[in-house]
């Protein structure tokens, strides 16, 4: 059976795709994995990806991806798979998810791999009905193609979750492993959002025994608050599935009250809704 603690991209023997139980999600979300040698540009300390490596994806085979979600969608829609893999109060579907083992957007093909699941979902009849989402570090919006792919992902009816863990430049070092500009981070924030519905989400978690500071969650709402009405909400969560990187000893999850009054804090200080995954 599938569980929330267990996202492994191969569930399915399958390249490109793989279901998850999504905590986020709320059911079953089909996985879209663009990153099959577990390249990403940044590295994140609390990443689920073994062997993770910098760099992008290998080509992607279109056809291969597009027989792959048809194969699945059939056995998930008018085959057994729930019942024989998910768990009763998990059995539905939720979404078709850019995720994977990388950065989506760093794929090439991704505006054609958007527009392949586009047609793949047409065919079974659940294109606007069953929702897109891409969750990406947000860092390659400047690239046209990947604009091209959002907007697309937009007029199906679906919808972006864009990754902000800090603001600040050494605490992002620190948890997403590059160097990041807050001035950056807006811009391409506020572009996609002009693209397709955004979340943003956030992995909060203590670091070396050490909660994020007040400082920390004050850059993270003046960031966010000029955008307020332009955002869709906020996904803030915590550690669920661990480490796969040599700092996982160094992460500690944080109880759910702590998530609750940050959560709480947020919408006091920008008015954006925030739901929780402790």
């Amino acid at each position: 059976m599938l569980s929330t603690d267990d996202h492994r991209r191969d569930s399915a023997g399958l390249r490109y795709v793989y279901p998850v139980v999504s905590r986020r999600a709320g059911g079953v979300s089909v996985g879209i994995n663009l990153n099959t040698n577990n390249a990403c540009n940044w590295a994140c300390v609390y990443c689920q990806v073994e062997n993770l490596t910098r760099g992008g994806p290998p080509p992607i085979d279109l056809d291969g991806l597009e027989q792959e979600l048809s194969g699945f969608l059939a056995d998930a829609v008018h085959g057994d798979f729930m019942q024989r893999q998910v768990p009763p109060e998990a059995r539905r579907l939720m979404d078709v998810a850019f995720s994977g083992n990388g950065e989506p957007t760093s794929a090439p093909e991704f505006a054609e791999a958007v527009a392949r699941v586009g047609k793949v979902l047409a065919r079974f009849e659940l294109l606007g009905k069953l929702p897109v989402r891409l969750i990406t570090n947000g860092s390659l919006l400047h690239r046209v193609e990947v604009q091209a792919g959002i907007r697309q992902l937009g007029e199906f009816g679906g919808e972006v979750w864009f990754k902000i863990d800090r603001v600040d430049p050494t605490a992002a070092a620190e948890v997403n492993g590059v160097s990041l500009v807050a001035e950056r981070v807006f811009r391409n924030l506020e572009l996609c959002a002009g693209l397709a519905p955004t979340w943003v989400q956030t992995c909060w978690f203590a670091l070396n025994g050490e909660t994020p500071s007040a400082a920390a969650r004050k850059a993270y709402c003046e960031l966010l608050k000029p955008l307020a009405s332009r955002l869709a909400g906020i996904h803030l969560y915590g550690l669920a599935r661990p480490s796969m990187q040599p700092a996982a000893s160094r992460l500690t999850r944080l109880p759910a009250e702590e998530l609750s009054a940050f959560a709480d804090e947020i919408h006091k200080k920008t008015g954006i809704r925030v739901s929780v995954s402790p």
